[in-house]
């Protein structure tokens, strides 16, 4: 059974309880009777053994840029192909 955590809107007590996952959520504080929400936190991924490299995904270089087109390579590359396209539209 996973263990959730709540915070209070109106005391910011903080609390974990264990429930199962069909458990309804709580929606009183136990100290003051004020609105509660669950806390949900981030999870941490650890790629561990032989079969992960970094060469296994994209370079931060090759994601789109805001605009739609994909950033300059280190070699130039994207250079060479605009600088290409521009001659042949001349």
């Amino acid at each position: 059974m996973p263990v959730y955590e709540y915070k209070c809107d109106n005391c910011d007590s903080r609390f974990e309880v264990l429930q199962r996952i069909s458990d309804p959520p709580l929606t009183d504080c136990p100290e003051c009777e004020g609105a509660l929400r669950k806390v949900l936190h981030p999870v941490g991924i650890s790629f561990k053994g032989s079969g992960f490299y970094s060469t296994d995904y994209k370079s931060s270089s090759a994601r789109p840029s805001a605009n739609g087109e994909s950033a300059p390579s280190e070699n130039g590359a994207s250079e060479k192909k605009s600088s290409e396209k521009a001659a042949s539209k001349d």
